[in-house]
């Protein structure tokens, strides 16, 4: 359950048993947006740069991280290989 402020300011977030939390509009719909894009890139197989940062912190602490444009190079010929399209 939630309440919003006539101006679109803050807004009191009621979370089951727990204290009100505060959440400002623009953080609730930039939370939202982010949400959707990242739906968005899982279905249409699009890489997602930002949760392969989060995983390799979780999963590989330490170890070297790809550059952004490594990282789309790396998913566009993984995707297609360098043999051209591939039917599977």
């Amino acid at each position: 359950m939630s309440a919003t402020s006539s101006q679109g300011e803050a807004a009191a977030v009621v979370d089951g048993d727990g204290p009100p939390l505060r959440m400002t509009a623009q953080g609730g719909l930039r939370g939202r947006v982010r949400s959707l894009c990242t739906a968005c890139r899982q279905v249409f197989g699009m890489p997602d740069y930002e949760r392969y940062l989060a995983h390799a912190a979780e999963r590989h602490p330490g170890a070297p991280v790809l550059t952004k444009s490594d990282y789309f190079v790396q998913a566009i010929e993984r995707k297609y290989g360098k043999g051209g399209m591939r039917c599977c």
